[in-house]
């Protein structure tokens, strides 16, 4: 089972979002955790501004926050870069571009220490495009594969706008081979993977799309997987 995952809906670093980063720097175990702010995705709004923002925010919340500048397939493919993450205990991709988003990161050192931090037990976290990433499908305009961290999963961000029998219907048409299941996300919102399964914390909820069916949580519910 997938564990050490955060899946934010959007509008990150804003008030509302406390309850959902609070709890995944505490169940990083350490005291000021160090958190690494990736605003790539951010590319055709100001990176930098959102990098600040995220570094602001956490740290007000108590971390020991810095900025990770990724800003192209150049910068993830930087060795420097990368040998930067493996001390962190959150890695937390900002909003933006998903596409632009997962065509710099895949298959890059960046890429690959993230995952490797992982293993060793730092969090990965992403926000609307970042959390689109993680999974093994996203849609972005149309159906295109993402990163698959989250194997089988597609992360549905901002979900508060979206009709859940829509939703539902448009998966049981056009659902791409492979996925398993689909976390619709609101904004201000995460869905955090524990030991026991996935929790919901925020003002918002989290509808997931299974087996032609949807079933909706609010803050502090938890849920499972059949993808795992």
């Amino acid at each position: 089972m997938i564990e050490r995952i955060a899946l934010i809906g959007g509008d990150e670093f804003r008030p509302g979002c406390e309850e959902a980063d609070r709890a995944i720097m505490a169940a990083t175990g350490a005291a000021k955790p160090k958190v690494l702010v990736v605003p790539t995705a951010a590319v055709e709004g100001s990176p930098s501004k959102a990098s600040a923002n995220g570094v602001s925010y956490f740290a007000n919340l108590g971390a020991d926050a810095a900025p990770l500048m990724v800003l192209d397939a150049a910068d993830a493919g930087d060795e420097g870069l990368a040998g930067q993450i493996g001390s962190a205990d959150v890695v937390y991709l900002s909003g933006g571009n998903p596409a632009y988003l997962r065509d710099s990161l895949k298959g890059s050192p960046v890429l690959q220490a993230m995952l490797d931090a992982h293993k060793k037990g730092a969090w990965l976290a992403g926000s609307s495009a970042g959390a689109m990433v993680l999974g093994t499908w996203m849609r972005f305009r149309e159906w295109t594969r993402a990163l698959d961290v989250v194997s089988g999963v597609v992360t549905l961000p901002h979900h508060e706008r979206s009709d859940p029998e829509s939703i539902s219907e448009e998966l049981a048409r056009n659902a791409p081979e492979g996925l398993l299941a689909a976390i619709g996300v609101d904004g201000r919102t995460g869905c955090l993977a524990l030991a026991g399964g996935w929790k919901v914390l925020g003002p918002g909820q989290a509808t997931v799309y299974e087996n032609g069916s949807w079933r909706r949580f609010a803050s502090g519910e938890s849920f499972t997987l059949n993808a795992g």
